[in-house]
């Protein structure tokens, strides 16, 4: 039972970095910005969601204003600041996008407060669920395996059945001539992005009930979402899947057995420093793994 929990708990990481290295790996492959600002739309998700629970007592209208508040804020920083960006060097848009990180974190300290709130939820919410004979889950983390998967599977369609997916894949190509055919690039490029913004907003919404919603959590998650793209490959939406559910699986599983493994092979006051190390790393360990293997990634995207 332990080790079918622990699949699950990857599923649900892996859904989480997956909301956010699609819209990542999205916005790169269109318009090659490297965003560092992205998990400052993921924080705006979470505290939107949370303040606007708090404030009506309906869990849906909390999702809702996770949505419209990244949207809009990601709208804004894309027609202020990231238009600028698109013809600059990576340098650039690396400091760039970092100012907006350090911006944002002090805006939502002035908007919200440093006192991190809490996420009220329905008790539906909360319970568990029998999945199989003798195995209860909690039915929250049921809903955002939901979540990625549908989302995988909305993107799917989107990308490759849809007229808009065509201009995205053809302005991931030669965005030049896509501009040259009459399509305005400049309200394609704001809509991948306010796109990406929304699906950071989605993820705040599921993880604000799990995690701690607090001025800085877009950070801490956005250098493991880089390494599911490195993984995955670079500008694939179907290697931030893969790279997603890989490095998802390798960190729950890596924190149910590493520990045990380790204190049966080594005394106990060098095991649990060195179990926690591993967890720790076992991420960039992946990467390095694969980068040796597969320099541009599992699935990178057609060149």
């Amino acid at each position: 039972m332990l080790l079918l929990e622990q699949i699950l708990n990857g599923l649900q990481y892996s859904a989480l970095l997956f909301l956010l290295a699609s819209g990542l790996t999205l916005i790169f492959g269109i318009m090659g910005v490297i965003n560092l600002a992205h998990g400052a739309f993921y924080m705006v998700g979470a505290f939107c969601a949370a303040y606007t629970a708090m404030a009506t007592g309906s869990f849906w209208l909390g999702g809702l204003a996770a949505l419209i508040g990244s949207a809009c804020y990601g709208a804004l920083i894309e027609t202020s600041i990231m238009r600028r960006l698109y013809k600059r060097d990576h340098l650039d848009q690396v400091l760039a996008t970092l100012a907006v990180v350090f911006f944002s974190n002090e805006l939502l300290t002035l908007i919200f407060g440093r006192s991190p709130p809490a996420m009220p939820t329905p008790e539906w919410y909360s319970s568990f669920v029998e999945v199989l004979p003798g195995l209860m889950y909690p039915v929250s983390r049921l809903l955002f395996i939901g979540a990625g998967l549908l989302v995988a599977v909305g993107m799917w369609l989107l990308i490759n059945h849809t007229r808009l997916g065509m201009l995205i894949r053809a302005g991931a190509d030669d965005h030049e001539m896509v501009g040259a055919l009459g399509v305005n690039i400049a309200r394609l490029y704001t809509l991948v992005f306010v796109f990406g913004c929304v699906l950071c907003g989605l993820a705040g919404f599921m993880a604000a009930p799990l995690l701690s919603v607090e001025i800085g959590m877009g950070e801490k998650i956005l250098i493991t979402t880089f390494v599911v793209i490195v993984v995955g490959g670079v500008g694939s939406v179907r290697g931030a899947l893969v790279g997603a559910l890989l490095i998802g699986m390798v960190d729950s599983l890596g924190r149910a057995y590493i520990p045990p493994l380790l204190d049966q092979l080594l005394p106990s006051e060098t095991s649990g420093t060195l179990s926690a190390g591993l967890i720790s790393a076992s991420a960039y360990i992946v990467m390095a793994l694969v980068l040796l293997v597969r320099p541009r990634g599992l699935l990178p995207a057609r060149a």
